[in-house]
């Protein structure tokens, strides 16, 4: 039997992601007054340093400030009242860049000091020709997550725009669900071409666009905000113990199967037998971290989402539904369904 532990979760943001939130609830003429006592979001919560919401809450806050307003795409007004102030020191850093490159390359590399997902990271992905600025997938998409990737490609837009100071012009949108029925909404608020059931959640910028200067930029200021990031970057991850890292490595490609050693030990930088002797030193086992990474995650989806177990089972990279509660059963000598009636009885 396994034990859930305390370092494994699906994910979480800023608190500051909750204001663009209010004020597209603002703009549809409702109140956030009633919606933010139920989540707890008092003004006192939202004034603390490097508070954070779980990204299962935050989905159930979108759902819920999506219903409130009736705007099925809220999301893209989500995004549009974006401020680069909202993603902390790393929006304020960005917001001083010289270049519209340079604050893409910035909200991509500290990412992590205002938004963790177990599933991926922004990727900034530079050629000849341009840039995508890309969000990974957090496929299976429904009416909690769509508005997350609509509302990150959004602001993405918005923050780059703030930092040029003009409309900055976007070669091609990409995301990977199906055409929603409020598509026209797309058409409305952004002037590019828009393509659904892609491969990928991104933006495509050229490099004329790439190039525009920020007219607020400080060259003092911006070397200064960098340090700074580069300081609180590093102070999040030189505590991780070996064990950590490997569990942190394994959960995001856990959808493509079960990982070999190999495969995770390349990623460290270290040869497999190394990485076998370390955790072995550590009283721990590979297989074992896998099988406690997957329980873990798994224990979270049937607890803060509401995930079917099908759906769970192809996140974590069973071969069937089947498969995975047994395993679970196994792991938590419960069944799937027993755990989470467990945890919200009717």
């Amino acid at each position: 039997m396994l034990k859930t532990t305390a370092n494994m979760r699906l994910g979480d943001l800023s608190v500051g992601f909750v204001y663009s939130i209010a004020a597209a609830i603002a703009q549809h003429g409702q109140s956030t007054t009633e919606l933010f006592e139920r989540f707890e979001l008092s003004p006192a919560r939202l004034a603390e340093p490097h508070a954070r919401l779980s990204i299962p809450r935050y989905m159930r806050l979108g759902h819920a400030a999506i219903s409130l307003t009736g705007n099925p795409a809220l999301g893209l007004t989500i995004g549009q009242y974006s401020l680069l102030s909202h993603l902390g020191l790393a929006g304020i850093t960005a917001a001083q860049a010289p270049t519209v490159r340079a604050a893409a390359r910035c909200i991509s590399r500290f990412e992590p000091l205002y938004a963790q997902n177990y599933r991926g990271a922004s990727q900034l992905l530079e050629d000849n020709q341009g840039a995508w600025l890309s969000f990974y997938s957090i496929a299976p998409y429904n009416a909690y997550n769509c508005f997350v990737v609509e509302s990150v490609l959004r602001a993405w837009i918005s923050h780059l725009s703030q930092v040029c100071q003009q409309d900055l012009a976007i070669e091609l949108l990409q995301i990977e669900f199906s055409e929603p029925s409020y598509a026209a909404a797309f058409s409305e608020q952004l002037k590019c071409p828009l393509e659904f059931n892609a491969k990928h959640n991104r933006i495509r910028l050229s490099q004329k666009s790439l190039a525009l200067h920020n007219p607020a930029h400080c060259p003092s200021t911006w070397h200064a905000l960098l340090q700074l990031c580069e300081e609180q970057l590093a102070l999040k991850t030189r505590n991780y113990s070996l064990v950590e890292q490997v569990s942190q490595l394994i959960a995001p490609v856990l959808k493509n199967g079960e990982p070999s050693i190999e495969q995770i030990a390349q990623k460290l930088h270290i040869p497999s037998w190394t990485l076998r002797r370390k955790l072995a030193a550590q009283g721990t086992q590979f297989r074992q971290l896998v099988n406690q990474t997957r329980f873990d995650l798994a224990s979270s989806y049937i607890r803060d989402t509401e995930l079917t177990f099908g759906e769970i089972s192809w996140l974590l990279g069973f071969s069937s539904p089947e498969a995975f509660q047994r395993a679970f059963k196994r792991w938590a000598q419960h069944t799937p369904g027993e755990f989470r009636r467990a945890l919200w009885p009717q």
